[in-house]
Formats: C-alpha cells, structure tokens, sequence
C-alpha cells in the first residue's frame, strides 16, 4: 500500500511542478513558434505515458497484493496484448517524432533570399563574418588560420576581399530578415545557441553545419555555447543585438574587411591589452580581481616568481609572459591543468596583452 501511495503523490506532484513551476521558456523572439508548438506536443505525449504507466503499476500493486485481492495467473505468452502494446507504442513514437522531423526539415531549408552569417567558434570565443557587398561569402579553410588571418580566409578568393569581420563577442542582425547561420569549429565541438530564437546547431571541428531564422524582436539576446568545450565553457557567452533594417545596413557598412582593415587603434597599450583580453576570452580563464579560476589570476601576477609542476621557478616578467601567451603548454604553472589553447597573436597584440597584465600588478 504504500508504495501505491508513493507512486501516486510522484505523479500528482510532477504535475502540479509542470503547471505551477516559476521556470517557463524565455518569450519568443523569431519565427519559429513551430518549436515550441513541437515542445509542447513532447510533454503532452510523455505526460499520458507517464500517467497511465504509473497509474497501472499502481492499480497492479493494489489488485495483486499479497494476501489480498486477486491471484495473478501465469501467462508466458499474450500475443493480443503484445500487439496492442505494439501498435499504441508505435503510433506514440509517430506523434512524436512527426512534429519534430517536419519542424527540422524546415529549419535546415532556409529562403532564397536568406543572409548568411558565418559563426567561427573556438575556445573559447565568437568571431562572425558577413557577406560583402557582392553578397557572396568568400571561401575559407581551417588551414589557412594564422595570427593575421584568424577567419581562415582563402588568400585566393576575391570574393571574401570585402567580408565584413568581427572581431568580438558581439552578434547584430536585421529585425524582420531571415538569416542563414554557417557553423564552424576550429578546435573542439560547440554549438551556437540563442534561446529566444528556439536556434541552436552544434559546431562540428572539420564540417559546417547551418540553420535559418528570422529576428522579429529588437532587443539584445544572450547567446552562449551549448557543448561542453572545456574548462572556460561556461564564460563562452555573448550577444546577439537586434537592429531595424536601416540601423543595421549603417553598421554594416562601417565594418572592417581584409581589404579595408580597422585603423589602428590610438589608444594606450594597457587599453588594447584589455579590449584584446576581452575579445580573445582571456578573461575566461583569467580573473582580473584575485579570484581563483582556471588559470593563474592577472592580478599582482606581473613581477612575482612562479613555480612550474617540474619544480623549476621563474620570474613574470614581459618575456615570460609573452613566451607563455604564444607557447602555453611548454611550461605548466604548478597548481594549474595544461589547457591553455594556443593563441593566434600578433607580435603588437603579445605586447599589449603583457602591458595589460603589468598594469595590474600596480
């Protein structure tokens, strides 16, 4: 009996969460209504398993109690009740696989006239890439990635000359344009999820894999990497900020491009080391503030002496840090794992970084 009560209070109780529970999905902010109508399919089909399946254990438990009620006959074989069993289980995996395939097939079939996005990820930030005035995205490759080309961009292709190129954590997109996203990892696996837009696709090392929806929101949206990629996964966040057409055609067109590069930043080279900091993900694995994480803190790091696992000790100076930025695992500090990813800097952006790790040490 009172596995019978157990029983019935789990189901009750797990149906009173699914209707009170302060936890609901985030308002919607694209096209795809589609998906939560398929979620909401999901629950409903789980949820009558769920009830009749515990509701009948119970009734069992209660009806074939020792000592009580009936005694159940033996019977190794019932082919009725296989073939209903059968044919209920059959058609619940229909109605539940239908929606969802239907709702998929259209989700990787975007419109013609769809603007491409390229979203290059790797640990543990996000670099994007549009297309030019051409409307063409230029061809690009893994192997082509270098310190001074972090896009990959194919050297050969003139058609990726004009590409615009963000450098940062920061997505914009068109308000009421559908928008085709292109995927790439050049590392581990990701995966590029906005939960507004009900968007998500995992960002496979070696292949490109897309989807397409339309913003019909304005407003700034948290995206985040959705795969365990590493120790700095959950700091591989960022933004996408939706503009109306015309704000975003403006911004477009003041992005840099292979062939129109940034002007060079006047700044101080403390000021580069943090924008730099920020946009390469240093601060990830790096606090700023003395707070422990996954790799040694920049605060008062500069000018101290450090301890590496093979017992040698040296001092943080500018030469160590940039030997440690450009060959990270050649030397593990002690204390820390051995996964920093190398870094594709340029000699100006080592300088910078390590004039920002010395100014904090002040």
């Amino acid at each position: 009996m009172l596995m019978v009560i157990v029983l019935l209070v789990m189901v009750v109780g797990s149906l009173l969460f699914h209707f009170i529970a302060p936890w609901h999905a985030l308002p919607l902010a694209s096209n795809w209504r589609d998906m939560d109508k398929t979620l909401t399919i999901t629950f409903v089909i789980t949820g009558i398993f769920f009830v009749v399946l515990n509701g009948f254990l119970a009734y069992t438990l209660l009806r074939f109690r020792r000592g009580q009620g009936e005694r159940p006959a033996y019977q190794p074989t019932n082919h009725k009740l296989e073939r209903w069993l059968t044919i209920v289980t059959a058609i619940g995996i229909a109605a539940l696989l239908a929606p969802g395939l239907s709702v998929y097939a259209d989700y990787v079939r975007p419109p013609s006239h769809a603007m491409e996005v390229e979203v290059l990820g790797n640990q543990w930030q996000w670099r994007y890439r549009f297309p030019g005035p051409d409307g063409k995205l230029g061809r690009s490759d893994a192997r082509f990635i270098s310190a001074s080309n972090p896009f990959g961009l194919d050297p050969d292709d003139p058609a990726g000359n004009d590409d615009p190129l963000i450098e940062g954590s920061e997505l914009r997109l068109p308000q009421d344009r559908p928008v085709k996203m292109l995927l790439r990892s050049i590392d581990v696996l990701h995966d590029f999820y906005v939960p507004q837009f009900r968007a998500r696709m995992n960002m496979v090392p070696g292949q490109v894999s897309s989807f397409w929806f339309t913003p019909t929101v304005a407003g700034r949206f948290e995206a985040m990497c959705a795969q365990l990629c590493g120790v700095g996964h959950a700091n591989m966040r960022g933004a996408v900020v939706v503009l109306p057409g015309a704000a975003f055609d403006a911004w477009i067109k003041a992005q840099p491009s292979r062939s129109a590069p940034a002007q060079a930043d006047a700044s101080s080279p403390v000021d580069v080391g943090m924008a730099l900091a920020k946009s390469k993900a240093c601060v990830a694995c790096h606090s700023v503030d003395g707070s422990p994480g996954v790799g040694p803190s920049w605060k008062g790091l500069f000018g101290k002496t450090e301890t590496f696992a093979d017992g040698s000790q040296a001092k943080v100076d500018l030469a160590f840090l940039m030997q440690e930025i450009k060959e990270p695992q050649s030397r593990v500090v002690k204390g820390f794992p051995p996964v920093m990813p190398k870094s594709e800097l340029t000699e100006a952006e080592l300088a910078a970084l390590a004039a920002y790790i010395e100014s904090l040490a002040k």
